[in-house]
C-alpha cells in the first residue's frame, strides 16, 4: 500500500499564500506588458490549445493554454480538467503534474477528480495549478453555467 502524507493545512495555506503572491506579480506583468485591456479581442481552441489577442483584427499577442477546470454554477461544482474525458489532449498540457503536487504532499484538493463549488477554494486551486506549472498567467472563460479556467504558457508577441 502506497502511503500518503497527510493533508498539511498550514503547509497548504503556505503553498496557497506564495502561488498568490507569484499570481498577483505575473498577472499584473500581463496587463501591462502585453496591454490586454480596452479593446482587445481574443480566440481561443482547445483543439489545438492556443489562444490569439488582436486589436482591429491584427494579432499582437499568443500563448499556449492548459485547461484548469471548469465550474459549473447549476451544478455547484469544480472539476478538474485531467478528470474529464470530454476534453481533447492537446488542452489539458501537464495538468497531471497538479494532480501527482497533491498527492505527494497531502494537499486533497488537487487529486480530487472533482469538489462542492466555493469561489475561494476554487481560487486557491487555480493559482497553486498555475505556481505548479509556472505558467505565465490565469484566464478565466466566462459563461451562463459553465465556467471555464485556463493557464497560459509561452506568451509570444506577434510583430505588425
Amino acid at each position: 500500500m502506497h502511503d500518503r502524507p497527510k493533508h498539511d493545512h498550514s503547509g497548504w495555506e503556505a503553498v496557497v499564500a506564495e502561488a498568490r503572491e507569484r499570481a498577483r506579480a505575473r498577472q499584473a506583468l500581463l496587463v501591462e506588458r502585453f496591454g490586454l485591456s480596452g479593446d482587445v479581442q481574443y480566440q481561443w481552441s482547445m483543439d489545438d490549445a492556443r489562444m490569439t489577442w488582436s486589436r482591429s483584427g491584427e494579432v499582437f499577442l499568443t500563448a499556449r493554454l492548459t485547461m484548469i477546470g471548469s465550474v459549473s454554477h447549476s451544478r455547484r461544482s469544480w472539476l478538474w480538467s485531467w478528470a474529464n474525458d470530454s476534453l481533447p489532449p492537446a488542452v489539458l498540457g501537464d495538468i497531471a503534474q497538479v494532480r501527482r503536487f497533491g498527492e505527494d504532499h497531502g494537499h486533497p484538493v488537487l487529486p480530487w477528480p472533482g469538489f462542492q463549488y466555493h469561489p475561494e477554494l476554487v481560487a486557491e486551486a487555480r493559482t497553486v495549478a498555475a505556481a505548479v506549472l509556472d505558467a505565465d498567467g490565469l484566464w478565466t472563460e466566462p459563461g451562463d453555467d459553465v465556467e471555464l479556467h485556463f493557464l497560459l504558457h509561452d506568451l509570444t508577441p506577434v510583430a505588425g
